[in-house]
């Protein structure tokens, strides 16, 4: 058996959702979209959401409408995939890094502080916190930090649908529902929770925000008469801002809903998967993910650290168990080294990158999958 560290699950419901639509009368720009983005926001928490492309491309929307230009300072993690720190540079905006924190593998909060206290008011516009491996970053907190140094906040929440954390009310804050940031994006990549093929979504509970960003999503043309300066009848449109086609096809979205439907069941079999490898290798010498009894993982990857990475991910690989490095820290590609990064500049993301190591998860891994990674993980180590 090949076993991969992520594999989507298409199942018959999904595949009839999809065949309903290409046997209906729109492929795209049709209903589905509409009833996907009420579906997801409504799961989120969000009030508003806007489905596009992909995740890179709700990244880039949200730079747009959130004004992001040649004279603005973002801070992310150096942990991350390049779309969180490229969609500022998309808009001519300058990416600033900031460390790790040894256990969540998330932006270290407190450096955060720190890297705004150390600057002057002003110095920096946004901050882009992610979800890594779909542990739930605080929002509250970065919203606190946000208010304090006049910042905006953009939660990429790729990894985490699903997943929350309990704010200081008492109160669960599931990721992406946009109560303590002003936007946050997801990612329908077939790896992920819920898969579309491609896809993404950008969730927000600014209404000025919203419809921006289905301006923007749609090449900045709009046929709403209260907007348009002219009208020549019904066929008529402007072009009032450049936007981008960034649109979502029905067919994705059908795929999307259906996947939807089973989100929480798909989410209790992550888990059910971290639990029976937590047990197995609780006596090896690895690090294992950290699950906070004050937040639910929403488990997109179970990252080990270990310092035989290279061994291990070898060994495996012949047993065809095809695990994944995420991710190469962003300061050390070529593109973001000649903007000035250098190797030592976050030695927490810098160790951590030395030793992680993601093994398989996915729902449909069968108990045999399970079985046969581990043995395999205890063979290696005994």
């Amino acid at each position: 058996m090949k076993i991969p560290y992520g594999r989507q699950e298409i199942t018959r419901e999904d595949i009839d959702s999809v065949v309903e639509v290409l046997q209906s009368d729109f492929l795209t720009q049709g209903p589905k979209i509409a009833e996907f983005e009420r579906e997801f926001s409504n799961y989120i928490g969000a009030k508003y959401a806007v489905a596009v492309s992909n995740g890179t491309a709700a990244l880039h929307l949200c730079a747009m409408a959130l004004e992001v230009n040649a004279s603005s300072r973002v801070i992310t993690t150096p942990i991350t995939f390049a779309a969180s720190a490229n969609c500022v540079r998309y808009q001519q905006g300058e990416v600033q890094f900031c460390d790790i924190d040894e256990e969540t593998y998330c932006i270290d909060l407190q450096k955060l502080r720190a890297m705004l206290e150390e600057n002057p008011k002003g110095t920096f516009q946004g901050v882009i916190p992610v979800d890594f491996t779909g542990h739930p970053v605080n929002t509250a907190e970065i919203q606190a930090l946000a208010r304090q140094y006049g910042l905006w906040a953009i939660e990429d929440a790729c990894h985490a649908p699903g997943g929350y954390y309990t704010d200081a009310n008492q109160q669960q804050q599931k990721s992406g529902n946009a109560q303590y940031t002003d936007l946050a994006i997801f990612s329908f990549h077939p790896v992920k929770h819920i898969a579309a093929g491609e896809g993404g979504m950008i969730t927000t509970n600014n209404e000025k925000l919203y419809k921006r960003l289905l301006n923007l999503r749609t090449h900045g043309i709009t046929k709403s008469k209260e907007l348009m300066q002219e009208d020549h009848g019904g066929w008529y449109y402007e072009l009032h801002e450049l936007g981008y086609n960034y649109r979502l096809t029905d067919i994705q979205a059908a795929l999307g809903l259906s996947q939807l439907k089973r989100a929480e069941t798909n989410l209790q079999k992550r888990h059910a998967i971290a639990d029976a490898y937590d047990k197995a290798f609780a006596g090896l010498p690895i690090k294992l993910p950290r699950r906070s009894p004050s937040a639910f993982h929403a488990l997109h990857l179970y990252v080990i650290l270990t310092s035989r990475r290279k061994e291990l991910y070898d060994y495996l690989k012949q047993k065809n168990i095809f695990t994944q490095v995420h991710y190469i820290p962003l300061h050390y590609m070529p593109y973001y080294k000649q903007l000035g990064f250098k190797k030592g500049d976050f030695p927490v993301a810098e160790r951590y990158y030395e030793q992680c190591l993601s093994l398989p998860m996915y729902p449909s891994m069968t108990q045999q999958e399970i079985d046969y990674v581990i043995s395999c993980v205890n063979q290696f180590y005994s």
